[in-house]
C-alpha cells in the first residue's frame, strides 16, 4: 500500500564514508542516497525528506572563524539556512523534475533552558586563545578532552511555520525537501514577526513535528545501523525489531539509547505515533525499502487499546 513517508536522512547521507564533506563527496553521497528514495518513489508512495546538516554548517562556522578578521561572520540561522539550500539544490539534482526545496523555519520558546544554559557543541575543535577571541563576539566556548568548542541552545520544537507550505507542494505532486537540519530556529517577537537565534534544533524531533503537521502515515529515520539496540556496543547487543511505543517507551526510560545518538530518535519515533502516526522505522539508509515492507528495521507501533 502507498503511503505519505517523511525520510529523515542522517548525516552519513550527505557526506563520504569517512566523513568528508567537500563539494565532490557531498554530491556522490547524496545521489546514491537518493537512489535508494527513488525505489520509494517508484512504488507509488509520497515522499517527504528531511535531512543533517551538521558537517555542512561545521564547515561554515570555520569559514566564518577563519575570515573573521576580514568579513563580519554571519549568524548560526543563516548558517542553517543556506546549507538547507544547498543540501536541497544536490537532492533536487541527484532526483530529478518533480522535487521542490522548501527553506523552513523552526519556532522555539524564547524562554527555553537552552538559551540560559547552552550546552550542543556545534563545529571543529580550537584552541583556548581561539576560543576567547570568538568569546568576545558573544559567543559561547566549552572545554572537552579534544580541545575547545563552540556550544549553543538546542530548543525544543514548537512548530513547522512552514508545513502549509510543504502541504501544497505535495499535494500538487511534488516530492519536497524540508526542515533540513532540524530548520532555521526562529522566536516570535513581541510585534508578531520572527527572528533567527543563535541554535540547533534536534534534526529527529523537527521530523517528527513536520511529519505531524503534513499528514504523513510513517516516519522513517534512516541512519547508519539496521536496527536500534539494547545494549549497543556491549558484549550482547539485541536488536530491536517490532515494539511497541509502551514497550520502547520503557526500555527509553531505563536508559538503553544514548543521548547523543539513538536517544533523539527513539524519541522522535516515540512523538510522531504517540500523536496519531501509523508507525515509525529506525533503520540504516540502505535498509528503507525493505523497511516500508515492514522486512528489516525497528517498527514502532501505537499501543493497543488498554495497552501502555
Amino acid at each position: 500500500m502507498a503511503e505519505r513517508v517523511l525520510i529523515a536522512l542522517g548525516g552519513n547521507a550527505m557526506t563520504a564514508p569517512d566523513g568528508s564533506a567537500a563539494p565532490d563527496d557531498q554530491r556522490a553521497a547524496v545521489e546514491e542516497a537518493m537512489r535508494h528514495v527513488r525505489a520509494l518513489l517508484g512504488r507509488g508512495h509520497r515522499v517527504i525528506l528531511t535531512h543533517g546538516n551538521g558537517p555542512q554548517v561545521g564547515n561554515l562556522l570555520l569559514k566564518n572563524q577563519l575570515a573573521a578578521a576580514v568579513v563580519p561572520p554571519v549568524p548560526l540561522d543563516w548558517c542553517g539556512a543556506q546549507t538547507q539550500a544547498t543540501i536541497g539544490t544536490l537532492i533536487m539534482n541527484a532526483l530529478g523534475p518533480g522535487v521542490a526545496t522548501v527553506v523552513t523555519r523552526t519556532l522555539v520558546d524564547p524562554a527555553d533552558p537552552g538559551f540560559t544554559d547552552p550546552t550542543k557543541p556545534i563545529g571543529r575543535y580550537f584552541s583556548e586563545a581561539e576560543a576567547r577571541r570568538f568569546e568576545a563576539l558573544g559567543q559561547s566556548w566549552r572545554r572537552f578532552e579534544r580541545g575547545w568548542r563552540r556550544v549553543v541552545a538546542s530548543p525544543h520544537p514548537l512548530e513547522i511555520l512552514d508545513a502549509d507550505a510543504v502541504r501544497v507542494l505535495m499535494d500538487a505532486g511534488y516530492t519536497v525537501v524540508a526542515a533540513g537540519g532540524g530548520g532555521v530556529p526562529v522566536v516570535r517577537q513581541a510585534d508578531g514577526t520572527v527572528a533567527g537565534v543563535e541554535a540547533v534544533i534536534d534534526k529527529d524531533l523537527a521530523a517528527a513535528l513536520l511529519a505531524r503537521s503534513v499528514g504523513a502515515t510513517v516516519l522513517l529515520i534512516a541512519t547508519d545501523v539496521p536496527n536500534a539496540v539494547i545494549g549497543y556496543g556491549g558484549p550482547d547487543p539485541r536488536p530491536i525489531g517490532r515494539i511497541s511505543a509502551g514497550e520502547l517507551r520503557v526500555l527509553h526510560a531505563a536508559g538503553y539509547f544514548a543521548g547523543g545518538s539513538m536517544g533523539p530518535k527513539v524519541e522522535a519515533a516515540l512523538r510522531f505515533v504517540d500523536e496519531g502516526g501509523s508507525r515509525a522505522v529506525i533503520t540504516s539508509l540502505a535498509g528503507i525499502e525493505r523497511a516500508m515492507s515492514l522486512e528489516t528495521g525497528t517498527q514502532v507501533e501505537p499501543d493497543r487499546a488498554g495497552v501502555t
